[in-house]
């Protein structure tokens, strides 16, 4: 469960307790700034962000929610954010490339800390002023420079396919993250965001050991814009093939669920995500 599906309004151990009593695994917790400009996460996909883990966090915060998880037995896999649309890796200006780099080490060592393994990354944003090439350039030079850093602290960087115009077919992400040549770099796929793009199973087929972890949700196609997402089980992503891809490639990570709670009785996304869960790794 990523806590980006959870209503607003929940203290974060609320989150962890409905998480817990939905009956999830694990635990995705989201990196934010306190005054965080929207973007396509809060705005046009409606998740709720959440301020409970910021760049400005300290060692006790992080201790305190350590001590939330092993209450609740809920293991923090990994650290999301939304920030990156905020402060791109391929930014035209310094500045905000350096920022986003620093919040890539921050989510790094805020992972190490509550005990995660991996960090979700967007790679870049190709925008009319920020060519093709250029993010491309710029995307695979902040990711040799992170590389080192993520490997002295065993932390994986997953780079998620997101809908930025970059990285557009399978071969392409493979190339990209064969290019950084480092264990530690690699895919955090997400199952949804590429259906209307392509097939899910045979991205995971490309890719293989290079998938850290998965995100899923579900995309109806006839819809075909950022409205089409929607709960697992009610789009058209075909789940069989997906399960059977990832144990082809003996992935046994988390399945990350990321969607838009309910507006009404919002916590109930928690169950019945749930329990579509338990029917998809069964098939």
């Amino acid at each position: 469960m990523n806590v980006w599906s959870l209503p607003a309004g929940l203290s974060l151990e609320e989150q962890f307790q409905l998480t817990k009593d939905a009956g999830f695994n694990t635990i995705e917790l989201n990196l934010s700034e306190n005054n965080a400009a929207e973007n396509i996460v809060t705005g046009d996909l409606a998740l709720s962000e959440k301020l409970d883990l910021t760049l400005d966090s300290t060692a006790e915060d992080l201790a305190g929610i350590k001590a939330l998880s092993e209450k609740y037995q809920l293991p923090i896999s990994s650290i999301s954010t939304a920030l990156h649309w905020n402060y791109p890796l391929s930014a035209n200006e310094p500045e905000i490339r350096e920022k986003g780099i620093a919040i890539v080490r921050k989510m790094i060592d805020v992972c190490q800390a509550l005990g995660g393994d991996a960090v979700l990354v967007v790679p870049g944003l190709v925008k009319q002023d920020v060519p093709y090439d250029i993010c491309y350039d710029r995307s695979l030079a902040a990711f040799k420079e992170l590389a080192p850093y993520a490997t002295e602290r065993q932390i994986h960087i997953g780079i998620e396919n997101v809908w930025n115009k970059f990285l557009l077919s399978p071969l392409e992400a493979r190339q990209f993250i064969d290019a950084i040549d480092n264990a530690y770099v690699g895919m955090y796929f997400d199952a949804g965001n590429i259906l209307q793009f392509g097939f899910p199973e045979q991205w995971v087929h490309i890719l293989g050991p290079r998938i850290k972890k998965i995100h899923v949700k579900d995309f109806k196609v006839s819809i075909g814009n950022i409205q089409g997402f929607t709960t697992l089980l009610n789009g058209d992503v075909s789940w069989r093939p997906l399960i059977e891809a990832l144990n082809d490639i003996g992935y046994n990570g988390p399945l990350t669920c990321e969607l838009s709670a309910y507006k009404q009785n919002g916590q109930q996304l928690a169950y019945d995500t749930s329990r579509a869960l338990d029917y998809i790794v069964n098939l």
